[in-house]
């Protein structure tokens, strides 16, 4: 069956840096487009960035750039996120998903598939 299996959360301190995985299997990972999202309690899950099949298109949220950075792997059905510079803002579950028909996945109603889950805390 469809699985994305988020790891990489922690508690750290505001400055440090968190590199988020997220494995998938179940489905061909190389031609869905695949995004991070993120969700505060009480808040609406925002997007934070997506990068395209084969990687020739990355955009991060105006709220993260120059600090975020994503990546796939295809040979290892893989998606990364990399965080430098954290802030207590960035607290959040953080929630990756795999989109098929849209070339960048920003937007949840694109959404196929999601994963369940990891939780970032920064403190300050």
């Amino acid at each position: 069956q469809v699985q994305l299996v988020e790891s990489g959360g922690g508690v750290v301190e505001h400055g440090d840096s968190l590199t988020l995985s997220c494995a998938a299997s179940g489905f061909a990972f190389h031609v869905y487009s695949m995004g991070w999202f993120r969700q505060v309690p009480g808040k609406q899950r925002e997007f934070v960035a997506t990068i395209s099949r084969n990687g020739s298109t990355k955009i991060v949220a105006d709220s993260v750039k120059g600090r975020f950075t994503v990546s796939r792997d295809n040979t290892k059905d893989e998606l990364y996120l990399q965080m430098n510079s954290l802030t207590p803002d960035d607290t959040a579950v953080y929630y990756c998903a795999a989109a098929l028909h849209v070339w960048t996945t920003k937007v949840e109603s694109d959404v196929d598939y999601w994963g369940q889950g990891t939780q970032v805390t920064v403190s300050s």
